[in-house]
């Protein structure tokens, strides 16, 4: 049946893109975009029902990352959009590609009703999120729609990725279409290719660091693309070269005897050649910072070549800093990780200028210095085996004995690096990363939206849930039963806010204050939050508060069985020190 209304089309351009789900919070803003998923889209794409906007932009944000595509979500007109920003802003931090849809108006005053919509009517609406978006529009007519998706769809997928902003006005939703509009081709309105470095600055890098004698490799975004992992597993062997993942993505596996996350500094202050790669914060990485002082001094030795390539200019902005501090590089390179690494790799190759006895030798002493890495970790597990209440490392631990011979993917919470330290990420993709913008409230929807790319595939989706970040977007736990992701939620529950915990101890030492003082305000006690209660109030799985540390594996171990068996989400509330 050909599209009737404005918002059948809408929902048609949706199909001709390959957009699966659309996440939203009912408004009348855009009603006749909900009616059309309903009534005439034949039930694709797949409508998932969230409690508030935030979470619905972030199930987006989860599922962009997970499937390597965009996900809309539709927030209702101003209010809606004011609940969504912060979660747009995270994925903007993390330049995932997301397909954000609002309704606004009437424009036109003389149709509007008194007061509500005069109070959800912007000019422009978009000005809002403007300035971490890529890109926003609010077209006028239903002629102008094709276009607008269609260019908001490709600048969201075009390098560097990021969200965009699209906004129809209720009047052309609802209009009658006139005439049939024709869909477009999406093949002749797809992003380009991705961005590749100049000749010359891949044959200067290659030079440089075949050159050199203690080249050190920092990981960063890398892992946004699976085959660039294998392609820096490549590169690496070639040059005989340590790779520090620095976690935005899971960049390089953890088990691979090149990795030598956790010796950061040290080689670091050894390197003659550094070869950053999607590095976020690279003056972070290349600084000491003194915390109580705030004063940074070169972490680099005199004479040290440093080579950055990332697409990260090509996205700032001046409303907020998250380009970070300007680091010094010698070599600049604008390009997308995935096709820069293989080229760098082809390059130095065909140079042949390395030596082969010398890799050969770096390598043995860098899978020395990786087994002492991993054997300092499991001593340090050991040594915090029967704390309580139960450490970190002993959760990480227990759950990995139980997860290890599933299918797996940690969608949320890095958990203090336990998880890099103590499991096994031997391939691209098993970890997602952190949430971009530091904002609150990401982990609840972003797992959900993780988890839908693999319904049915048998895979057991993990979040290690932060309890304060849970309580910003409880309830998103309903959409998790709602939509029956494999979803395994595991609290991490210290009953604090510990990161603030910190904060306030080192401003009351400065301040010759009592430190022990540091907690009030922060505790989430008197009373305690009953997570396994309130997970089984929105028809998840719950069990727990857990706090003796052999009754961990047994329970995941239940967990998952229920997850496989009944297609049901679970949660596990563990009860953890603070550090």
């Amino acid at each position: 049946m050909p599209a009737q209304f404005g918002s059948d089309l809408i929902v048609d351009l949706l199909k001709v893109l390959g957009v699966d789900y659309v996440a939203l919070n009912p408004g009348s803003s855009f009603r006749g975009i909900h009616d059309s998923l309903v009534n005439y889209s034949g039930g694709k794409p797949e409508m998932v029902l969230c409690c508030h906007e935030e979470i619905a932009v972030s199930l987006a944000h989860g599922y962009a990352k997970a499937a390597g595509k965009p996900m809309a979500a539709i927030v209702h007109d101003v209010v809606g959009l004011q609940h969504a920003s912060m979660a747009i802003y995270n994925a903007w931090c993390d330049r995932a590609p997301i397909l954000v849809m609002g309704g606004t108006g009437p424009m036109n005053s003389a149709k509007r009703r008194p007061w509500i919509d005069w109070i959800h009517t912007a000019l422009v609406q978009g000005n809002l999120v403007r300035d971490f978006v890529k890109w926003d529009d609010q077209p006028v007519g239903v002629e102008a729609i094709p276009s607008s998706m269609l260019r908001g769809y490709r600048l969201a997928t075009s390098d560097p990725k990021g969200p965009v902003y699209l906004c129809f006005d209720v009047s052309d939703q609802e209009a009658k279409l006139a005439k049939e509009i024709p869909l477009p081709d999406p093949a002749r309105y797809r992003a380009p290719a991705p961005l590749q470095a100049d000749a010359d600055a891949i044959k200067e890098a290659a030079r440089l660091l075949a050159a050199a004698e203690h080249p050190v490799i920092l990981a960063d975004y890398v892992g946004r693309n699976n085959q660039a992992v294998l392609s820096l597993v490549e590169l690496a062997e070639t040059l005989g070269a340590p790779v520090v993942d620095l976690g935005a993505r899971l960049n390089f596996p953890n088990t691979h005897p090149l990795n030598l996350t956790g010796k950061n500094r040290e080689l670091i202050a050894n390197a003659d050649v550094i070869l950053g790669l999607d590095v976020m914060d690279l003056y972070g990485a290349l600084t000491r910072s003194d915390p109580a002082t705030h004063a940074a001094a070169p972490a680099t030795k005199p004479g040290c070549k440093v080579i950055h390539a990332t697409l990260a200019d090509l996205s700032t902005r001046g409303w907020t800093s998250d380009f970070q501090e300007l680091a010094a590089v010698d070599l600049p390179i604008t390009a997308n990780t995935a096709v820069f690494i293989p080229a760098l790799t082809e390059e130095i190759r065909r140079q042949g200028k390395f030596s082969k006895t010398a890799v050969e030798e770096r390598q043995k002493a860098l899978a020395a210095q990786h087994g002492e890495i991993r054997a300092r970790w499991q001593a340090d597990l050991k040594k915090r085996w029967d704390e309580k209440p139960i450490s970190p490392p002993r959760l990480a631990y227990e759950i990995w004995e139980a997860i290890k011979h599933e299918k797996w993917l940690l969608a949320a919470g890095g958990f203090r690096s336990w998880p890099n330290r103590l499991w096994d990420f031997d391939k691209p993709g098993l970890y997602l990363g952190g949430y971009g913008g530091g904002g609150l409230g990401y982990a609840p929807g972003a797992s959900i939206g993780a988890a839908l790319t693999h319904r049915g595939d048998g895979t057991i989706c993990i979040n290690l849930q932060r309890d304060g970040d849970m309580l910003y977007t409880t309830s998103a736990l309903w959409t998790a039963a709602n939509t029956r992701v494999p979803l395994l939620t595991i609290m991490t529950n210290n009953r604090v806010y510990y990161n603030d915990v910190e904060h306030q101890e080192k401003v009351a030492i400065a301040r010759g204050r009592p430190p022990e003082n540091k907690l009030i305000g922060m505790q989430m006690e008197n009373p305690s939050v009953d997570f396994a209660a309130l997970a089984r109030s929105f028809g998840v799985a719950g069990e727990g508060p857990i706090t003796e540390p052999e009754q961990i594996r047994p329970a995941i171990e239940r967990a998952i069985k229920l997850i496989k068996n009944e297609r049901r989400p679970a949660l596990i509330d563990v009860i953890i020190q603070m550090i």
